[in-house]
């Protein structure tokens, strides 16, 4: 948002210092100023109407745990559900035998997303025999995000130092049927 807004302020200054010079008679230096500060609000509504989201990634086959250890989609869809509340866009990842620990199935991302109120782009389930921990690890290294789970990831540091960083993992729990994030 800084940038847009800096754009904004120099054009309107432009567009100050083409009427001191010239007047309110047309000038290049009018029009090209008129123009960049057009575009400056351009950029500046877009901005605050589409902020940038802060995604976080969720360790979903680890989170539906935290119900005294027996494995809940309603544990995932409450962290998730607080999440959002706090302006965050999920990225929830499941090993592949997610299904058969909450159901008798296999379950891929649309049934889960569904279960969990999301869209379908913002859950992945791993392929069978595929760890899901590298795969969330490298997306919250490319999203620049943190992650949600009660899992040190201790097998993957070497490969994933941000890992080691100070609030990086965000410790949960849930107390009373509900959801306790560490999040600070």
């Amino acid at each position: 948002m800084f940038v847009p807004v800096l754009l904004f302020l120099i054009s309107l200054a432009g567009m100050a210092f083409a009427v001191l010079i010239h007047g309110l008679v047309p000038s290049d230096l009018m029009l090209m100023s008129s123009l960049c500060f057009v575009a400056a609000a351009a950029l500046v509504l877009w901005a605050a109407l589409f902020p940038k989201k802060s995604y976080i990634v969720v360790d979903g086959s680890n989170v539906m745990h935290w119900r005294g250890g027996n494995p809940s989609i309603t544990t995932v869809r409450q962290v998730v559900q607080q999440l959002i509340a706090q302006g965050y866009a999920p990225m929830i990842w499941f090993d592949a035998n997610v299904g058969y620990k909450i159901g008798d199935r296999y379950l891929g991302p649309v049934p889960l997303a569904r279960a969990l109120g999301v869209p379908v782009r913002q859950v992945f389930v791993v392929s069978k025999g595929t760890p899901a921990d590298p795969l969330l690890l490298a997306a919250a290294e490319e999203l620049q995000a943190r992650v949600v789970s009660n899992d040190q990831f201790r097998d993957w540091a070497e490969d994933y130092p941000m890992i080691k960083g100070k609030g990086f993992l965000i410790l949960g729990s849930m107390r009373n049927g509900k959801v306790a994030l560490n999040l600070e």
